[in-house]
């Protein structure tokens, strides 16, 4: 027979297990934070040595580069493609140890005071400006700009130097008259300067190549201080809205430089804001379909490019125009004409730049 199965019985209190006593959680060691005025301040030293680093790394390169460009220029391999890469592979090799010599200083610097880091590299900053100067560094700035700026840069820089030649040649007598001629319309002048965004030296240029700041009727057809003649209608509206009137009078000076500044505007805006072509579409007009006309005609993109076709047309009225406006800069920062040959005023000049260009 099956033997009867007895129910399981439970196990009485001395055969029970012995309940385990929770374990005592030790306390959270608190997370190294650093603090938020600590973290700030690192990142502006940070910021403050990456910054002077890399204006030392570019004044590097500017001058290093453009000495090497404008001392071993030509297509010589040997006497100037060879030393250029030279001075390539020098300057490499002076930046690598430059910068190993920077990690070791910035290395014990860091064991006084990590304030000591950005404070020497702002002063290495100042003393290599220092040692420089100003003008050595601008001529470093304009040879480098002639290396990457290649075909365009040295258009740019010879029609610059048309500039400067043109404003040698003038009568400093003559041309300080004329300056003083245009002390009575030069708040006319800075008006419409402001008026429109043009250069106020730009626009007493363009008034001393017109009329040489004496406005009368001429046998041409010009009228006024910057002898206005056929202007687009467009440019007369602009110029009566902005006057607030509905008649404009060409006798006014005030009214001559508002449509003086507003035509200069329209053609240098169709020029795509090239100074020269913008004065010469200016003084040619509209008629004949005015200078884009030529410039398609001839398949011509620049000033250098278009003056063989302009024929009987002032090709010179550009240079004119920027030479003067060029006295006119340097009355106004320097209080006095700067003869160009006397002294270091030619560099001062080159330093000043031609209004309107780069």
């Amino acid at each position: 027979m099956n033997k009867p199965v007895t129910p399981p019985t439970k196990p009485t209190s001395s055969t029970q297990e012995p309940k385990r006593k929770p374990r005592k959680r030790s306390p959270r060691k608190p997370v190294n934070t650093v603090p938020q005025q600590d973290f700030r301040q690192k990142l502006l030293f940070i910021t403050i040595e990456v910054l002077a680093l890399a204006s030392i790394a570019s004044y590097g390169i500017v001058v290093v580069l453009g000495n090497a460009a404008n001392g071993f220029s030509g297509t010589s391999f040997l006497g100037s493609l060879l030393p250029f890469a030279a001075g390539v592979m020098a300057l490499i090799l002076v930046s690598t140890i430059f910068l190993i010599a920077w990690w070791r200083l910035r290395s014990y610097l860091k064991t006084h005071s990590i304030a000591l880091i950005p404070v020497a590299a702002i002063s290495v900053v100042l003393t290599i400006a220092l040692l420089s100067g100003q003008d050595r560094f601008s001529q470093s700035i304009g040879q480098f700009r002639t290396l990457v700026g290649g075909k365009e840069e040295a258009g740019r820089v010879t029609l610059n130097h048309q500039v400067f030649a043109a404003y040698r040649r003038y009568n400093s007598t003559n041309l300080n008259k004329m300056i003083q001629r245009a002390e009575s319309y030069n708040a006319a002048i800075a008006e419409a300067a402001t008026e429109f965004e043009v250069d106020q030296n730009l626009l007493q240029g363009i008034a001393a190549t017109e009329s040489s700041f004496m406005p009368r009727d001429s046998y041409d057809g010009g009228h006024g201080l910057f002898q206005i003649t056929a202007v687009p209608k467009s440019v007369l509206e602009e110029a009566k809205a902005h006057l607030g009137t509905d008649r404009l009078s060409l006798s006014d000076p005030r009214h001559n430089a508002f449509i003086a500044a507003v035509t200069f505007k329209h053609y240098l805006a169709e020029m795509k804001n090239d100074v020269f072509l913008g004065l010469l579409a200016y003084n040619i007009g509209p008629a004949n379909g005015g200078l884009l006309f030529i410039m398609k005609k001839y398949g011509v993109t620049d000033f250098i490019t278009i003056q063989p076709y302009l024929q009987l047309l002032p090709r010179d009225y550009p240079i004119r125009v920027l030479s003067y406006a060029l006295a006119f800069r340097l009355w106004q920062k320097q209080g006095k004409l700067l003869a160009y040959e006397a002294d270091n005023n030619a560099i001062e000049i080159q330093r000043l730049g031609v209004p309107g260009l780069p």
